[in-house]
């Protein structure tokens, strides 16, 4: 029966990261067709997010 209930927490875990996916797209998607960001803003802001959770980012040092 265990088993059953994390199967079924993991089938809703991944249900609610399909909708957070969903709309954080569609917000991104909305901002660039209003031209308020660009595809390169949201390239951009990933990679210095990515670096600074690696702990990659050396701003921070200086």
């Amino acid at each position: 029966m265990r088993e059953l209930d994390i199967y079924a927490q993991l089938a809703r875990l991944k249900e609610t990261d399909y909708k957070n996916t969903l709309a954080i797209i569609s917000i991104i998607e909305s901002l660039i067709d209003k031209g308020i960001i660009t595809k390169s803003d949201i390239a951009l802001k990933s990679s210095e997010i990515e670096n600074e959770i690696n702990g990659e980012d050396k701003s921070l040092i200086n």
